[in-house]
């Protein structure tokens, strides 16, 4: 069985004192951001890992301390042939691979759907090819949409305002579906601001805290769309990979769907002091024009969570944001030694 995190036992230490031994799991789209933490955390624990990444987003780099310890198959999760050299033999497939950003999907809704929805039925198909006994996939909170109340509840009826947030909700409903008629354990962990190093600060659907932590240490001003009132539910990206083992446990109840986020939300304003105290600098940001669409104010309730796989936050906003502050600016004392060299 996987050994769960929440053990709070180094690696080693860990998979020693359970007398357990790796099994072999399977991330799609384990290049991207929150994948490669999660193949990170999987070998550390002593499993096996087989990735699938097309590498349409996901960056290559991000795999390169870990290549020679997993098995590699370049390719889209629309395939069946590579998904099937993926996943076979697999115990656990962890689902992370999407075009997971709702400014793309305002311009390629169709594509978007593709990716997200049809290529969440053909890894679950997958899964079923190979009698896969979970899946565990990354939902978003974007099928919220504008919620009725904060905090957000699954309880609430999802209210996606994007593509995005609507082909993610699709997908929720083809791996609880496709689980049940195919015997697959399923859960559904819905993301919500997901933040820490190894994010892309120059894609063109960057998120806001690499952005913002750049800029900073370039000593640039950020750009705040609006006054800077909007608020976000921020969660470091080690909780993510906790709440994904906790969730890809035989204990943990199938057919679950649960919030993962901190519980707590934060302006973009304090969003930017925080990461100004933490580097030691002051910036002042530039305002723009709001965006169209834009959700104010955004935060979780994750009692569910708590109470089914016994998550818990264990990297806080404030010391996450130290942390990835501290990781861009070794990337930018790296790059400058490179120059200087």
């Amino acid at each position: 069985m996987l050994v769960p995190l929440d053990d709070r036992l180094g690696p080693d230490e860990g998979a020693e004192a359970h007398g357990a031994t790796g099994v072999r799991a399977a991330v799609t789209g384990g290049a991207g951001f929150i994948g490669h933490h999660l193949v990170r955390g999987l070998l550390a624990r002593g499993h096996e890992v087989t990735v699938i990444d097309d590498f349409s987003t996901g960056q290559r780099s991000r795999l390169d301390l870990m290549r020679d310890r997993i098995a590699l198959t370049e390719g889209s999760i629309l395939d069946s042939a590579a998904l099937d050299e993926a996943v076979a033999g697999c115990e656990v497939i962890f689902h992370e691979a999407a075009i997971a950003s709702v400014e793309r999907s305002l311009a390629e809704p169709r594509m978007t759907n593709e990716v997200n929805s049809s290529g969440t039925i053909e890894v679950m198909l997958a899964a079923a090819r190979h009698h896969v006994r979970r899946v565990v996939f990354a939902g978003s909170c974007a099928v919220y949409g504008i919620p009725e109340e904060l905090p957000c509840r699954e309880s609430q009826r999802p209210d996606p305002r994007s593509p995005y947030g609507a082909s993610k909700l699709a997908a929720e409903h083809y791996v609880h579906t496709l689980g049940e008629l195919h015997r697959i354990e399923t859960v559904v962990l819905r993301y919500f601001n997901v933040f820490g190093p190894g994010q892309d600060p120059a894609s063109a659907y960057a998120a806001v805290v690499p952005r913002f932590v750049t800029a900073v240490l370039e000593d640039r001003k950020p750009t705040i769309n609006g006054r800077g009132e909007i608020s976000r539910d921020y969660i470091h990206v080690d909780n993510v990979v906790q709440a994904n083992l906790l969730a890809s446990r035989p204990s943990s109840p199938s057919g679950l769907t649960c919030n993962v986020a901190a519980g707590s939300r934060h302006s973009l304003l304090e969003l930017l002091q925080t990461i100004c105290d933490e580097a030691g600098r002051r910036v002042d940001p530039v305002f723009g024009p709001p965006r169209s669409g834009d959700i104010e104010h955004s935060e979780a309730d994750i009692s569910l969570a708590r109470q089914t796989l016994g998550y818990e936050v264990t990297v806080p906003f404030r010391e996450g944001i130290a942390g990835t502050v501290a990781w861009y600016r070794e990337q930018v004392a790296d790059a400058a030694a490179r120059d200087g060299g």
